[in-house]
Parts: C-alpha cells; sequence; structure tokens
C-alpha cells in the first residue's frame, strides 16, 4: 500500500496532461478500420449463424468490393440421415469495410450429397 498525497500542483500537472491527449486525440482525423480477411471470414460465419440459428460450414465465395466485403456461405439447413440426404443451401453474405453484416440472402438449396446441375457454381 503506497502513501500518496494529491497536491495541488500534482492535480493539475495530471489534469494537464489528460487535457493534451485529449487534444491530441481529437485532432487526429478517424479512418475507418478495414478488417483483415480472416476477420471478416470468422465475423461473417458467426454473425449469419447467429442471425439464422444455422451452422456456417464453410465459405464457397469472398471478394473484397468498394462497399466492403461479399461471401456466399454454405449452411446446414437440415440435418437428414444419412448425411448426404441433409438439405444445405448457399447464402451470398454482404459486409462492410470493418465487416459487420449489412445484408443476407439465401440464393440456392440443395442436398448434400447432389451434385451441381448447373456446371460453374
Amino acid at each position: 500500500m503506497t502513501n500518496t498525497k494529491k497536491t495541488p500542483e500534482s492535480q493539475d500537472s495530471h489534469q494537464s496532461s489528460r487535457e493534451s491527449q485529449d487534444s491530441r486525440e481529437s485532432h487526429t482525423p478517424q479512418k475507418s478500420r478495414r478488417a483483415k480477411p480472416m476477420e471478416v471470414l470468422r465475423e461473417a460465419r458467426a454473425q449469419l449463424a447467429e442471425l439464422t440459428g444455422m451452422t456456417a460450414e464453410s465459405v464457397s465465395s469472398f471478394e473484397q468490393t468498394e462497399e466492403g466485403w461479399a461471401l456466399e456461405v454454405e449452411v446446414l439447413e437440415l440435418e437428414r440421415v444419412p448425411d448426404t440426404m441433409s438439405l444445405m443451401a448457399s447464402y451470398q453474405v454482404e459486409l462492410d469495410a470493418e465487416g459487420q453484416l449489412t445484408g443476407y440472402r439465401r440464393v440456392r438449396r440443395y442436398e448434400r450429397g447432389r451434385a451441381d446441375a448447373r456446371g460453374s457454381r
């Protein structure tokens, strides 16, 4: 335990130091921080799972856009036995530059064991 005495001089010095720091911070321009790709992937899966209540299994498409990020996430919608009959879905997910989810929509639904007949998807 220390026994320090707060004198008016020490309080003034501490106050002045804090005001100087606040002043510097208020003049520093605030840039919006662009999230790192792996942070975006983790956050997108977690946010989508929280909103939909479904397990995000993988990310099949990922790209940086002018507004932020665009992903396609594969989700388990309905678990069945055998597993190859489970229903899966692809969700298009949009995030802002900081990695916060701004929108999502289901773009297709399929059985896990089925190949995509549309070819290049």
